[in-house]
């Protein structure tokens, strides 16, 4: 076992995490990166990105991660691929540990550990990722102009979706498992006054289908009932919106978060209840969930901790 110190530690590899890192080595805090399961994050697995601010022409998700992680090292940032195991915040500097066995002491911390989307659990999620499935209407939907999709779930979340692509596609259905929907008064409105979007209750889909792409969707309807039915829908893109689950379970107990698990942020910064700990990115914000303001909240991260650094020292 090996004990490595830093003055800046930054905690996963996502837009929040490869910005914090370009800022923080900039700012000569020799920060080190634990880059996690995933090396680059969700942008990864994303095939075309046209909302991403420097790319007129698009750029695709692995590439896009792979341009931020050269800047990164540009810099002088060290990388190192693993996964933390442990966290100590009870006193600083913070110690760290690997699942390499090693162990880092920081003086400041960075969390930018992300949040993963929920899915079904389908293997035809997994077939066609990138291929007409995807978990983000904003940063897809605009592949689907004059198209039909389906959007699943019924809370606020699936409805914002569903009335977002409704702008963009031909038709959307709004796949729901149960007989109604969850989501506010006023969205359950707009989503069925919408004319295209057609909500298909008490449905649950069991997977899709197409040759190359998603060209299809398989939906069991009335499930267990004596009006039970497949129905086979035919659809372009198939988007999930039954929630995202922040991935900040290893700092439970430790970090302020707030019911769903998103860690709670102080004021305007990035400041978390532990002076010295910082979050920034998806596993911070619920709401918006872009790679532009993951990078913003990165940067915005790695200033917060060189500011606190100069105070405290």
């Amino acid at each position: 076992m090996a004990d490595t110190t830093t003055k800046c530690l930054i905690i996963g590899s996502g837009p929040a995490g490869y910005t914090a890192a370009i800022y923080a080595s900039r700012a000569n805090l020799s920060p080190i990166l634990i880059e996690g399961l995933q090396p680059g994050g969700q942008l990864t697995t994303t095939t075309e990105v046209e909302n991403f601010p420097g790319y007129p022409d698009g750029i695709t998700g692995p590439i896009l991660m792979e341009d931020l992680r050269r800047q990164a090292l540009r810099f002088g940032t060290e990388i190192r691929t693993g996964i933390v195991t442990a966290a100590n915040f009870s006193q600083r500097p913070f110690k760290v540990t690997t699942d390499d066995g090693n162990t880092i002491t920081a003086e400041t911390v960075i969390i930018s550990t992300g949040a993963s989307a929920k899915y079904l659990g389908l293997p035809d999620e997994q077939k066609y990722a990138g291929l007409g499935v995807s978990a983000c209407a904003t940063c897809d939907g605009f592949f689907y102009r004059g198209r039909t999709v389906a959007v699943v779930g019924g809370g606020d979340t699936a409805c914002e979706e569903a009335l977002y692509l409704s702008g963009l596609a031909k038709k959307v259905y709004l796949v729901v498992r149960k007989d109604y929907l969850r989501a506010s008064k006023v969205m359950q409105q707009r989503v069925l006054q919408k004319e295209n979007i057609s909500v298909m209750f008490n449905c649950n889909t069991i997977g899709l289908f197409g040759e190359e792409f998603v060209e299809g969707a398989k939906i069991i309807e009335n499930k267990g009932t004596d009006k039970e039915q497949i129905l086979n829908i035919a659809i372009d893109g198939f988007f999930l919106a039954i929630g995202h689950k922040p991935n900040t379970d290893i700092f439970t107990g430790q970090i302020d978060m707030d019911e769903t698990g998103y860690i709670v942020t102080h004021g305007k910064s990035t400041a978390t209840n532990i002076p010295g700990v910082f979050a920034a990115g998806d596993v911070a914000d619920p709401i918006y969930r872009q790679a532009v303001s993951a990078a913003g909240m990165g940067c915005r991260a790695a200033l917060d901790a060189e500011r606190f650094l100069l105070e405290n020292n």
